[in-house]
């Protein structure tokens, strides 16, 4: 993990992919590196649990209605992909390098498949994962999961070693795929809506999460006893549960571990890689990396134009496949076992496989680029995501922050004609809005090259939307650098926050639990008949005050206060003056001590309320101040009221 942690650090420095960054932690670690690990194969099977992960996240995204409307490109572009791919390597490899008819079928069967994990992975991050050319990539990635099945049964036959029939052991593994989809199909439908709906009943994050990893364990090993890929079965469970109403609480619990697990994966991956055999073949593993990417990517462009994929499409997916697949590594170790290919064959798949995994994030990347490229000049397609020309924006309002107040605020800036360019940094959204047509940047707001992009300086206003405090003060920070006079408003859900965010330079800070409170107020008064005048001269007299009267409240047993709200809440507390308090017989000038430190709202005497700066003349017995305050100093206050001890703070 330390490698790990020190890679990806440096390697988002240099602006690489995390994945990168743990393929080379896993050289790093390594039987070819420092050999913490001799045998990386014993940790594969912990490590496969990330993909059993990562296609249960995948199930979710995909009902079963969706994909029974791919199913044309599943079973159709999908097969021919991988039957020519696999025909083509197996006769490459039994004509020009002397090999069995056995293995050339292993190795072409190999070279055929394609890394879903890096794929899915990297898509999801980009937030693309719902156009044609990705659908296409994932329908094909399916199919091969599927078309690892078939193989792991074969490889024993090829060997010898096994004396049962291939048409039976087909014809078995079938029955065991038929079944265990049945299965899973029906506790998807009927069991599993009902075990969520009871465990969200008892309002437990804990057992949600833990119900949500079960669930995928036990997909993946119910396919995995058959016989079959634990990443088919978490698929299917997470494809059950993906039109319920817990889909997205069930993603948002899974991610944690599913990015942990999956970066695991890639480091057990980089240990495979066997720097001798990369010494001693380099040149022909590296020549053969790039024939058998550009052989693949027009493979699968040949196999969607029979289809009536579109060019774009077609050579966009082709790229994104182009690689060798973590499951070819599954294939090359179980062939190697069984003599069906040898151990230095063995070596130069993997290598090629961790070459090719290399370069895929930069080719996922770019596929739509070079797809431009591959196809004719005159073609018209939509982009990866609209591109949002912010050449002409003058005077536009910049929101930080797409969820649901700033969605909100953008369309009744639409309805007012009042331009608008919007930041955020959840991919997915991104690419929903932008799908739709909204102004809307990829990033975080915090960075001052990304708010220059917005074009700050011609802004009549940055409005902030996100809820975190802490991060609002670093755009405030970042807008003010760039634009020292700019006006910038920001929404927070409390009022706790108030005075940092106005200290930090915000214009306008709106808290939505008193400005909720302010709206009702006006509705009341209005409805008791306060002329609408008034009513918003006081309106306007509240926020100019930042809500002076809206501050703090009588605590009562309910009212619960931790240690991180303590010095947040405001309280409202009556304190009555005895004969023998501390208080009793002294001005309010004589009590200064307190009034750093609390505000006295109010002295009630003989039942009727005096303001404080009419007041004149000392305390008597019976007397009651009301004071605010934060709880501790509220505290001190009444010490020091009653009792005359002053604290270290207080003096």
């Amino acid at each position: 993990m330390l490698i790990a942690v020190v890679s990806v650090a440096v390697f988002k420095r240099i602006h690489l992919p995390p994945v990168l960054a743990y393929l080379f932690a896993g050289v790093v670690a390594g039987p070819s590196g420092i050999v913490l690990f001799s045998h990386p194969e014993d940790m594969h099977l912990t490590a496969e649990v990330g993909i059993v992960f990562l296609l249960f996240s995948l199930g979710l995204e995909f009902s079963f209605p969706k994909l029974l409307a791919m199913r044309s490109l599943v079973f159709g572009a999908g097969l021919m992909q991988m039957m020519l791919t696999t025909v083509l390597g197996c006769a490459v490899v039994w004509l020009l390098f002397d090999t069995s008819v056995a293995a050339a079928i292993v190795i072409g069967g190999m070279l055929a498949l394609s890394s879903t994990a890096i794929v899915i992975k990297q898509v999801t991050e980009m937030g693309i994962l719902n156009n044609v050319r990705t659908q296409l990539a994932v329908s094909i990635l399916l199919f091969q999961d599927l078309a690892v099945v078939p193989f792991l049964i074969v490889i024993p036959l090829l060997s010898g070693q096994d004396q049962t029939s291939l048409a039976m052991a087909l014809t078995l593994a079938l029955i065991k795929g038929v079944v265990v989809v049945a299965v899973l199909m029906s506790a998807g439908k009927w069991l599993l809506p009902w075990v969520f709906r009871e465990v969200a009943r008892t309002r437990t994050d804990e057992l949600f999460v833990l119900t949500t990893i079960l669930v995928a364990l036990l997909a993946g090993g119910l396919t995995y006893a058959f016989g079959l890929s634990m990443a088919l079965g978490a698929f299917l469970a997470g494809m059950m549960l993906g039109e319920s109403q817990y889909k997205y609480q069930l993603e948002a619990d899974i991610r944690p571990f599913r990015d942990i697990l999956m970066g695991l994966f890639f480091v057990t991956v980089g240990m495979q890689l066997d720097l001798d055999v990369l010494m001693d073949y380099g040149h022909w593993i590296v020549l053969g990396v790039f024939i058998l990417m550009a052989i693949k990517v027009i493979l699968v462009r040949v196999a969607a134009s029979m289809f009536s994929i579109s060019s774009v499409d077609g050579w966009s997916a082709g790229l994104k496949l182009c690689q060798v697949g973590e499951f070819s590594f599954v294939i090359a170790s179980l062939a190697s076992s069984h003599s069906v290919i040898t151990a230095t064959q063995s070596s130069i798949l993997i290598s090629m496989g961790v070459i090719s995994m290399a370069l895929t994030p930069w080719l996922v990347e770019h596929s739509l680029e070079l797809a431009h490229k591959f196809s004719a000049k005159d073609s018209i397609i939509e982009p990866e995501v609209a591109v949002v020309d912010v050449a002409d924006v003058r005077e536009h309002v910049i929101i930080c922050g797409f969820g649901r107040v700033g969605q909100s605020v953008a369309r009744m800036l639409k309805m007012e004609n009042v331009p608008y360019l919007v930041i955020d940094v959840d991919p997915i959204r991104v690419y929903e809005s932008r799908s739709a047509g909204e102004q809307v940047i990829y990033g975080d707001a915090t960075q001052k090259d990304l708010l220059h992009s917005a074009r700050i300086d011609d802004a009549r206003l940055v409005l902030i939307t996100f809820a975190e405090a802490d991060k609002a003060k670093q755009v405030i920070n970042a807008a003010k650098q760039l634009k020292p006079n700019a006006e910038i408003m920001v929404r927070t859900p409390r009022d706790a926050d108030l005075e940092d965010l106005y200290n930090a330079g915000a214009t306008q800070v709106v808290p939505e639990l008193q400005e909720g409170s302010l709206m009702l107020i006006s509705q009341v008064m209005h409805c008791a008949g306060i002329p609408m005048s008034r009513i918003l001269k006081r309106v306007r007299q509240e926020r100019k005050g930042r809500y002076d009267h809206l501050h703090g409240f009588y605590p009562g047993e309910t009212t619960e206060i931790s240690y991180n709200t303590a010095d947040k809440l405001e309280f409202i507390h009556a304190i009555a003056l005895g004969t023998d308090a501390f208080a009793t017989g002294k001005t309010l000038q004589e009590l200064a001590a307190i009034h750093n430190k609390v505000k006295i709202k109010s002295i009630r005497r003989n039942g009727e309320d005096c303001k404080v700066e009419d007041w004149q003349g000392e305390l008597l017995a019976g007397d009651v101040l009301v004071i605010a305050g934060k709880p501790r100093r509220i505290e001190r206050a009444e010490r020091y009221l009653l009792e005359g001890f002053v604290t270290r703070r207080q003096s």
